[in-house]
């Protein structure tokens, strides 16, 4: 296990692990009372909160709370599903599809620009094509005209050759 140096032990909080018994660390609510010799634990009434209700509350206008009449709100993100011949809509979770529709609405622009920059690289492996496409057919053309060239010079050796055994 890796510890930390010295002084960055300084700054670390300390952890139950690293205290002998008898440290208790609490999670920051503050001690309603003490333990007796016994064990058993008494309330002190003097450090234990208590919460003053305002005057006139009823009649206050903002409520910290929604409503009981307003019906539910239905979840974004639904499903329709049939069991026994009865439709049940369903929540579901965030799928991959609905975070990338999310993240294309708040970055539209961003969407465009790739978009643009994609169609270019298409453009750009189209036209690299095309260049590819015509140095071979033209390599080919090259080929089948020197194929064409020996074939004559070919045929002229070989009527030369006739004529010659024609003149013997």
């Amino acid at each position: 296990m890796v510890k930390p140096s010295q002084p960055m032990m300084a700054r670390l909080r300390l952890t139950t692990k690293q205290v002998n018994g008898g440290y208790y660390k609490g999670n920051r609510t503050g001690s309603m009372g003490y333990f007796e010799k016994n064990g058993s634990y008494v309330i002190d009434w003097k450090k234990v909160r208590t919460y003053v209700v305002p005057e006139n509350l009823n009649e206050f206008k903002l409520t910290p709370f929604v409503t009981k009449l307003m019906a539910p709100t239905k979840g974004k993100y639904t499903q329709d599903i049939e069991r026994s011949n009865k439709p049940f809509t369903v929540e579901r979770a965030l799928g991959a599809t609905d975070y990338l529709s999310l993240w294309a609405s708040d970055n539209g622009q961003e969407v465009l620009t790739e978009e643009l920059r994609n169609q270019k690289a298409k453009e750009k492996v189209a036209r690299v094509a095309l260049k590819a496409q015509k140095a071979a057919d033209w390599a080919a053309r090259k080929a089948a005209a020197k194929e064409t060239a020996r074939q004559r010079a070919e045929s002229k050796e070989n009527e030369v050759k006739k004529e010659e055994i024609a003149q013997v």
